[in-house]
């Protein structure tokens, strides 16, 4: 039922497009950098928010955190003495300094997105919509796409639980 309501209130959004579109290539990464293309994500301004339109594949089945980040790096960054995938990226973005992590409807980070689901197949098409944010506020920052899945808190997990960064895209200009 919930899935029915948010596909509906995408084909909605997508009716009511009202200006600007940009894609935005991902890959994969880890420890030592980017690795293979696994789609795109195209976003989208609409009446409504930004809508995000993802068309990847050779991901792991299941739900995962989705993210803007605060800067436009995928690179593998060192983190309490390990390099880590992606943590170029930075922190969610939060251009509010809320240190909160929230609702993509709420009043933490500004880079909150709902989940991603990945299909059984490793697909993911499934688009989200991101009412607080236009492409203009998302232009020069990351997409990241964690390995597990997001409750939209800091406890029991910060920043959502959600874990490694195992896809990334730089989001233009």
């Amino acid at each position: 039922m919930t899935r029915a309501c948010c596909l509906s209130a995408l084909a909605l959004a997508s009716v009511g497009a009202i200006g600007a579109e940009m894609s935005v290539t991902l890959h994969s990464v880890d420890s030592h950098g980017n690795g293979a293309t696994v789609g795109t994500v195209r976003l989208v301004d609409t009446r409504y928010g930004l809508a995000l339109y993802p068309s990847l594949k050779n991901m792991q089945p299941g739900v995962h955190g989705f993210h803007v980040h605060t800067n436009p790096s995928c690179a593998p960054a060192e983190k309490d003495g390990k390099m880590e995938p992606a943590a170029g990226a930075g922190d969610h973005l939060d251009p509010e300094a809320t240190k909160r992590h929230g609702e993509p409807w709420g009043d933490g980070h500004l880079g909150d997105l709902p989940a991603l689901y990945v299909a059984a197949d490793g697909t993911a098409n499934i688009p989200v919509l991101a009412p607080r944010l236009k492409v203009m506020d998302v232009r020069s920052r990351s997409l990241v796409i964690h390995a597990g899945g997001d409750n939209h808190a800091d406890h029991p997990a910060p920043s959502g639980g959600g874990g490694t960064r195992v896809v990334c895209g730089v989001i233009g200009t």
